[in-house]
């Protein structure tokens, strides 16, 4: 991470935890919610299947960065599906660059070509290996490998969810990511339970011996991109709900910290690590704070 964005972010949190502000600084555009894959864990692909006007989205980001957001997420949907009149993904990326956010990153599921050197990352969902990413997410997983070695840069992280089906699979992914050299990270997060998905939901204990996996590998200087600190707050749910340093905007609409905020009940079974991780660190945890920057600093 360079200087001034070190220093930017560094005095937003400082004055947040100062003085208990509930201001943002990280925000996520919806582009669509099409999606090429119908997966096990998924409740938000496809409602609409609509692709919003490059013209919405770029007034959807002037909005939040004139909101303070300076962390900035394209997800989806896919977000490789988004296309307006010649306009790709990679196009948004640059007009954000242009507008002074600070961190670009955009969300995918990593089924089409990754051509994207402008993002700072490109966080690529792989849910375990082969056989349970395919169980999961249907017969992608060497596709995505395929893509993420012809890859222009290495500029990607790879993003699993963890749940019932895969979470003896955190090793694997870890191989991934140490290997492959285009990979920068691994983040991983717990199943969120959306309705109709509450079968892949995970114990407290399964998430603590999640955890434990995840610090020991840690521990063998793998690339995870997750604070250890945060780990017995994420087990027991034990953190600020909802995230209001971070907001989510899709058609025109924001909500605090993310869609999953309008069904009742999901905020206390977050399974979403950066949110707890930024709930905490604005809380004012003086070794989450201290962790986001050295984590930060090493993958960013």
């Amino acid at each position: 991470m360079k200087l001034y964005p070190l220093l930017k972010f560094s005095a937003f949190g400082i004055g947040t935890i100062m003085f208990k502000r509930k201001k943002a600084i990280l925000g996520t555009i919806i582009l669509t919610d099409k999606c090429n894959l119908t997966c096990k864990h998924c409740a938000v692909n496809n409602l609409t299947a609509v692709i919003y006007p490059y013209e919405q989205i770029l007034q959807e980001m002037n909005v939040l960065y004139g909101l303070g957001i300076r962390i900035l997420f394209f997800c989806g949907g896919e977000t490789f599906l988004w296309k307006d009149n010649g306009k790709t993904v990679r196009d948004l990326v640059k007009e954000a660059k242009q507008m002074g956010f600070l961190i670009v990153n955009v969300v995918t599921n990593g089924t089409f070509p990754i051509e994207l050197p402008e993002a700072d990352l490109i966080l690529i969902s792989l849910d375990g290996g082969r056989e349970n990413h395919n169980q999961i997410r249907g017969n992608t997983y060497d596709t995505i490998l395929e893509n993420i070695r012809e890859a222009t840069d290495d500029n990607i992280c790879l993003y699993m969810a963890i749940n019932k089906i895969n979470k003896q699979d955190i090793q694997q992914v870890c191989e991934i990511a140490r290997t492959e050299s285009n990979i920068r990270a691994v983040s991983f997060n717990f199943h969120v339970p959306y309705p109709g998905t509450e079968n892949l939901s995970l114990s407290i204990e399964d998430k603590e011996e999640s955890c434990k996996t995840i610090l020991e590998l840690m521990m063998q200087n793998y690339p995870i991109f997750n604070l250890r600190s945060a780990f017995p707050y994420l087990t027991s749910n034990n953190f600020k709900t909802p995230c209001h340093q971070c907001v989510v905007m899709e058609n025109g609409k924001i909500s605090v910290c993310g869609r999953c905020i309008d069904v009742p009940g999901l905020c206390e079974k977050c399974g979403y690590f950066f949110a707890a991780e930024y709930a905490l660190v604005f809380d004012g945890k003086i070794r989450v704070i201290i962790d986001m920057l050295r984590t930060y600093l090493k993958y960013i």
